[in-house]
């Protein structure tokens, strides 16, 4: 019962989240300060640097389905996987690779940009001189790690007073679930075996913003306020709020036509497979199409 509970719990404060999320596309408000407030404020208790996450994620928008500039979860290609890969691909093995990015995945992704775009230094969303910034925002991302601090304060202050078991109990473990939530829905987004990404000789932004997938969470579409099974019109009009989302889906799909990308297998099976046969990209050899790369998974 507890545990159904804090699942349940944990997905509700996902949407908390995703409200933070719009915050940060300026899609809360029609005021840019108060959108920032509020997002400020609800990323920083979820122990996110907002403004650093904004700028990082707004690039991602902008860079959506590029290999080389995409800022998050950017496919390997075929020659940077590791030897050890073909160790790993197996029940077993896929089981610990997931379980290890579903609930370790956001917080390296903040602290080591694990899975993001590759700099030629070090990248840290808590480093307001990191190459993930310009001098324009630097001010915000120390910002940002007030926030943090100052959530970390609190945290330390409940601890005095309730326990560490109790903490971990009613914060620690549903912050943990909110953080393999995010993985989930974000890695489900973006790799798909018919998704296809691009190199520079290819990539355009529109392109890029239809290379996502739709999926169906069930009723935690509206739980997660439907950057779930809306995320195509997302890409498009990032800016929209999400009680506009389904209805812009309905009105973008006759629209696309085959390029509407939506999938609705149980999101544990799609986990599953996309983890056997996403491995990484490469152009397909019957294709004239260099610069279009596919997922593949063949590693001998």
């Amino acid at each position: 019962m507890f545990d159904s509970c804090m699942r349940l719990n944990s997905a509700v404060i996902t949407g908390v989240w995703v409200i933070a999320h719009e915050c940060g596309h300026h899609a809360f408000s029609d005021y840019q300060w108060l959108d920032d407030l509020v997002g400020f404020l609800l990323h920083s208790f979820l122990l996110v640097p907002y403004f650093s996450w904004k700028h990082s994620h707004r690039r991602h928008h902008s860079n959506t389905g590029s290999v080389d500039r995409d800022e998050v979860f950017v496919p390997k290609r075929r020659s940077t996987v590791r030897w050890y890969a073909k160790y790993l691909n197996n029940p077993v093995g896929r089981t610990l690779t997931l379980s290890m990015t579903l609930f370790l995945g956001w917080p390296l992704y903040l602290l080591f940009n694990v899975s993001g775009r590759k700099y030629e230094r070090f990248a840290c969303h808590y480093d307001p001189y990191g190459p993930i910034y310009n001098d324009r925002e630097r001010f915000q991302i120390l910002l940002s790690d007030i926030g943090i601090i100052a959530a970390f304060y609190g945290i330390y202050n409940v601890i005095l007073v309730q326990g560490i078991a109790w903490t971990l109990c009613v914060y620690g473990m549903p912050l943990a679930t909110v953080n393999a939530f995010l993985v989930l829905i974000t890695y489900l987004q973006h790799t798909h075996p018919s998704l296809p990404h691009y190199d520079p000789s290819e990539w355009e932004w529109f392109r890029g913003a239809l290379s996502t997938m739709d999926r169906d969470y069930g009723f935690l579409n509206k739980v997660f306020h439907r950057i779930t099974d809306t995320h195509v019109a997302h890409h498009l009009f990032s800016t929209m709020p999400h009680y506009h989302a389904v209805e812009a889906t309905k009105a973008i799909k006759p629209v696309l036509g085959d390029y509407y990308q939506f999938d609705g297998t149980p999101i544990y099976k799609a986990l599953w497979r996309e983890a056997k046969e996403c491995m990484y990209v490469e152009p397909d050899e019957h294709s004239n199409d260099k610069g279009v790369l596919w997922y593949n998974n063949k590693l001998e």
